[in-house]
């Protein structure tokens, strides 16, 4: 059958959400249930609390570095998958994924220059 080779990915799949959800469950049953203002209350390494939490807004620079964040990993992992079919694509891939990292190594210097990177308190 066609499917069948993925059959072990799908029992994986149903044996993590399975013990997920379970831990859930029985962590909701053990776990203490006492609210009370003080400890709903936002919490940041013994500072008051900052951020949206806290009635305010979040600076926009963390916006830009979760951002970057996310596109750079996105781009790095379509390494992998060249590095598994290195030898099968030969020069001409060889050649498009050195233009690929040229092109990341570009965006990076960009946004390092522009002091996307650079954190002020």
């Amino acid at each position: 059958m066609a499917g069948m080779e993925f059959l072990p990915v799908l029992f994986m799949t149903a044996g993590i959400v399975l013990v997920a959800v379970a831990t859930l469950f029985v962590s909701s049953l053990l776990r203490p249930a006492n609210p009370y203002p003080a400890k709903n209350m936002p919490y940041e390494c013994g500072m008051d609390p900052a951020g949206e939490a806290a009635g305010g807004r979040f600076r926009v620079q963390f916006f830009i570095l979760a951002i970057l964040l996310v596109v750079f990993d996105v781009e790095t992992m379509f390494l992998f998958p060249w590095a598994v079919v290195l030898k099968e694509i030969g020069l001409v891939g060889y050649i498009e994924m050195f233009v690929f990292m040229l092109l990341l190594l570009v965006g990076f210097a960009y946004a390092w220059l522009k002091g996307a990177l650079e954190w002020e308190k």
